[in-house]
């Protein structure tokens, strides 16, 4: 029992939990000998493929992973939402999830959260032990609190993020560099705080992973020029969470997670100019850039990632869809969606969910009325500014995909089932703290 069990006046176990933005289970399954730590994890606990959430989107995804509720729950549905009743846009920071965090439970149970660099919670919260915010957060010096914790995250030169940028160049050396860099700062700050083992909960997100994969994954899975700089990078992420690993507590399960999977990417998909061409799509005049310049005739826009909603009367400002249409309309989007074919005559969308099959909650105002899930090679975009072409391509040759998300947990009477997704690790972890609450409460169930 350390110190800080003496503290506190009792043994109760603690997690901790360690994101791995974007990896996918298949990556690690493929390469035992450069994922030994993981590897092993799952042989000595649990491990194995998961499912990520509607859409497969960061910015939707982990406040999720971290509420055990779906986006209607959480009010974040993408990088990108819409204001209700407006054609304004937002970029949904902390303050807009809406559901309770993991770490909030914690607190309130009268225990201590430290929670490094999770993707939408800036700006810091100042009711938990100390938190850095991650990605969407401005700096270091606006991102960490207590003021301990700042000042030692800029010491060791901390980021909050890769420079993405750097990997639209050809040369991927100067992005992989940058990658390691802020790989190595990130393990640096981990390390520090499970060392200083003053925590119940220590839930801390390798981001530069996701960044990783978006401009090297094609590399990996077709043999490209960098594939050894990818699987490097990774063995030296593999070798990082086995170090925490062994310098954890006795009474500490280590969970590791990633928030939705990968794949190649082949082709950009530029929505908002697919809905023009059909004749879904209109806008006031040619200068247009922003939601709010469709036309009020327009019947359907697109936001990231392949998010679908009907311009409705009542609904939106200048709806060109009656309420009556409604049902007709979007059967006919839909069916339009799932025949979509790409150059290639491959299918675009492996299936078109609707509303009501992936959100529900007090949040669903601004739900989309489809969402598309792509086809692996189809990357959904949108944007308002047009495009010469529906199908092109850019400087990312990786991609999201709803399965194939990985967890791992270091516990044997924990098992990662076939049908587990994101919504179970919030439960989970709070079953592995033995931390009560309502078990209607979330979308997802305990493995534990």
């Amino acid at each position: 029992m350390g110190l800080f069990d003496r503290l506190r006046g009792e043994d109760a176990p603690r997690v901790a939990f360690f994101g791995i933005d974007g990896v996918p289970y298949s990556l690690v399954a493929d390469n035992p000998d450069r994922f030994p730590n993981l590897t092993a994890l799952a042989e000595e606990g649990s491990g194995g493929a998961i499912d990520s959430i509607v859409p497969p989107e960061s910015s939707a995804c982990w406040p999720s992973l971290t509420t055990g509720v779906n986006p209607g729950e959480t009010g974040v549905y993408g990088f990108q939402d819409r204001e209700v009743g407006s054609y304004d846009t937002y970029v949904p920071m902390g303050r807009d999830v809406q559901a309770t965090r993991v770490w909030d439970r914690v607190e309130s149970e009268g225990r201590s959260a430290t929670v490094m660099n999770v993707p939408v919670t800036f700006p810091p919260q100042r009711d938990v032990g100390r938190m850095v915010s991650g990605f969407l957060s401005p700096d270091v010096e606006k991102a960490a609190y207590p003021d301990g914790l700042r000042d030692y995250l800029q010491s060791i030169d901390y980021r909050i993020d890769t420079n993405a940028k750097l990997g639209h160049d050809d040369d991927k050396t100067d992005f992989v560099e940058d990658a390691h860099e802020t790989v190595d700062a990130r393990y640096e700050a981990f390390s520090r705080y499970v060392e200083r083992d003053d925590w119940d909960l220590l839930f801390g997100v390798f981001m530069t992973t996701d960044r990783i994969n978006h401009f090297l994954f094609e590399d990996y899975e077709r043999d490209g020029e960098n594939e050894e700089a990818f699987l490097e990078f990774y063995e030296k992420v593999d070798g990082y969470l086995g170090r925490l690993r062994e310098s954890l507590p006795e009474d500490v399960t280590m969970v590791v997670a990633s928030d939705h999977g990968f794949t190649t990417l082949d082709y950009e998909v530029h929505f908002n100019e697919w809905l023009a061409r059909e004749g879904w799509l209109s806008f006031e005049d040619g200068d247009h850039e922003s939601l709010g310049d469709i036309a009020d005739d327009a019947e359907a826009y697109s936001l990231i990632p392949g998010r679908f909603y009907l311009n409705l009367e009542g609904r939106e400002p200048r709806g060109g869809v009656a309420e009556a249409d409604y049902e007709a309309k979007r059967t006919e989007l839909k069916k339009a969606l799932e025949t979509l074919e790409g150059p290639e005559g491959r299918k675009v969308c492996e299936r078109v969910v609707e509303k009501e099959t992936a959100f529900e909650g007090a949040h669903d105002d601004i739900a989309p009325d489809l969402v598309a899930i792509p086809t692996h090679g189809f990357d959904l975009k949108a944007g308002f500014s047009g495009h010469d072409d529906v199908f092109g391509t850019g400087p990312r040759n990786g991609m999201h995909s709803f399965g194939n998300a990985s967890l791992f947990v270091d516990d044997p009477d924990t098992t990662v089932r076939e049908d587990t997704d994101l919504f179970d690790i919030t439960p989970t972890l709070l079953d592995l703290m033995e931390i009560e609450y309502d078990r209607g409460a979330f979308d997802g169930t305990s493995l534990a």
